[in-house]
């Protein structure tokens, strides 16, 4: 049995479940729109376990990603890994949030800066490499929103972080909509590189409907009455294609060369779909969880 894909997916499930049981009190304490929106530090945990585990368990291959200019490329593939794992576990427990979620945005913006806008830089004519850019770029800002939202009451740094984290996010919405309109036949959700499989039904008319979400959530985080339906809308969404799109093909690709891609691709609609619910958070529902 491999053990890199089995291992990133028992991290996976391990922070689920963990996350699920201690979000509980979090859960109770919201309504409405808001249930759901308390879940999405719970799923970035989930992504992040699963990323942090492929650290660890494919260090050397993954060792390849560090620029070549700074040395120690293992050692800076485990500390990306602790650091992975280290944000899980501070979501999971509702602990040291702000700087766990701060120093997640900083690690993100670091991967764009230093990695993914040099690769862009060499295949402007690539859609695939926009993609992965805009990708990191909106992680870094569903984890700035979640900082913002638990920062000190009051603070102006709180209040720029969420309002530029949910900019970023709403951005990267609208623009992989048109994506997906433009190329309907790759996976929808982040379209990368992959064709949605032929023994899925109406793939273009898939597409289309998680095309339309994004649109419609990117302008509606822009609108603060719409805000929390937006976002908690998209996020349900994406989800859903976690559990009903991506994992079964997973299931399909279990004991293929394919299958760490496979859970990869969870680990990828999982981290976006947290990302979504976290452009939802303010200050304000962050402190109705606490009464």
């Amino acid at each position: 049995m491999p053990v890199l894909p089995w291992g990133m997916i028992a991290a996976g499930i391990a922070a689920l479940i963990a996350g699920l049981i201690l979000v509980r009190p979090r859960f109770a304490a919201a309504s409405g729109a808001d249930k759901i929106l308390v879940l999405g530090p719970v799923f970035e945990a989930v992504a992040l376990a699963i990323f942090a585990a492929e650290h660890f368990l494919d260090a050397h291959d993954l060792m390849g990603a560090v620029p070549r200019w700074l040395p120690g490329a293992l050692f800076w593939t485990y500390f990306v890994g602790t650091a992975l794992l280290a944000a899980a576990i501070s979501f999971i427990a509702w602990r040291c949030v702000r700087w766990s979620a701060l120093l997640l945005a900083l690690l993100f913006l670091i991967f764009v800066a230093t990695i993914h806008f040099p690769n862009l830089l060499q295949h402007t004519h690539e859609r695939l490499f926009w993609t992965i850019v805009v990708r990191e770029t909106c992680f870094a800002g569903g984890a700035m929103i979640l900082a913002g939202s638990v920062w000190t009451r009051g603070s102006s740094t709180g209040g720029m972080l969420i309002a530029f984290g949910r900019f970023l996010v709403a951005a990267t919405f609208v623009f992989y909509a048109i994506q997906h309109f433009l190329f309907p036949r790759f996976v929808p959700g982040v379209p990368l590189g992959k064709l949605t499989p032929d023994w899925v039904p109406a793939p273009a008319l898939l597409a289309y409907v998680v095309g339309t979400t994004l649109l419609a959530a990117g302008i509606g985080l822009m609108i603060p009455r719409a805000r929390r339906t937006a976002a908690a809308t998209a996020g349900t969404v994406l989800l859903l294609l976690t559990f009903f799109f991506y994992a079964p093909i997973l299931i399909t690709e279990i004991g293929t060369p394919l299958m760490v891609e496979g859970v990869n691709y969870v680990g990828d609609t999982s981290l976006f779909a947290a990302t979504a619910l976290l452009a939802g958070f303010t200050a304000n529902l962050i402190d109705s969880l606490k009464a």
